[in-house]
């Protein structure tokens, strides 16, 4: 029988997936360690499968608590917009070591690298490429969100599946050109700080457009077995705020290492 509180706060059931998700995220490093001195990806893909299993079934509770249990309330949904919120808040301060890193290293680059920046023998991207068609596709997917959450506000679900899947599809579209980008590279990350910088602050970027875009595949299943509705999708905009947090530090990334850096 369920308990009754009286108060409006959710008291969260026993879990056992941050336990293995924690299991998952250790093992993924132990593999990764394993895979830069072995060579070897077996243990590498046995903490992603874990972590994955784990994902699916905790985000599955979570739906079930606030969609078919009535558990996320007023207050609730509170704590939990200050707690993307502030999530969010850790991200931007998170990219800004990076860039500090950046603008210290090109601003008075050392002997080391031939006092001037790009470092002498880089040869650097040319940013009107593919940097600038990654501009348009990100800015593209900030438009396609924003549609697919006002149409959801407006009871048009139909309009924002449809909107929301052409920002999956733009999300998709942008990993793979910046995967073939890595592959033309005529630099690694080990070439002096400037492929250090490069590569850390474009793959974390691109990391988070793929969970991003797995975020918001999730929210196209939620949306098409009725999940959201106008007035109670705050899964749906957990998701487009974090797009949105990914399109402008893209924009910050083009400016400064592909166009002001180069």
């Amino acid at each position: 029988m369920k308990n009754s509180y009286n108060h409006p706060y959710h008291l969260v059931d026993s879990s056992p997936w941050p336990l293995t998700s924690a299991i998952g995220l250790m093992t993924l490093t132990s593999g990764m360690m394993k895979w830069f001195h072995n060579f070897n990806l077996n243990l590498f893909i046995i903490g992603y499968i874990i972590i994955l299993l784990s994902t699916y079934q905790w985000w599955r509770d979570v739906c079930r608590e606030s969609t078919y249990q009535g558990n996320h309330t007023l207050s609730v949904m509170l704590g939990i917009r200050w707690g993307m919120i502030l999530f969010i808040v850790s991200e931007i301060f998170f990219f800004i070591s990076f860039f500090w890193s950046f603008f210290h290293s090109s601003l008075s680059p050392n002997i080391e690298i031939g006092l001037s920046w790009p470092p002498q023998n880089i040869s650097t991207f040319n940013p009107f490429q593919i940097p600038l068609l990654n501009t348009i596709i990100l800015i593209s997917s900030g438009i396609t969100i924003t549609w697919s959450h006002h149409t959801i506000m407006s009871n048009n679900l139909s309009q924002s599946m449809q909107s929301l899947f052409l920002t999956i599809l733009l999300g998709i579209y942008f990993s793979l050109l910046q995967a073939f980008e890595y592959f033309e590279a005529s630099f690694t990350i080990a070439d002096s700080i400037y492929g250090s910088i490069f590569f850390v602050m474009t793959g974390f970027h691109g990391l988070h457009v793929l969970m991003g875009t797995i975020f918001l595949s999730i929210c196209f299943i939620r949306l098409i077995n009725n999940h959201f509705s106008s007035i109670h999708h705050f899964g749906f905009e957990a998701a487009a705020w974090y797009w949105h947090f990914v399109d402008v530090v893209w924009l910050f990334l083009f400016i400064s290492i592909y166009w002001w850096g180069n």
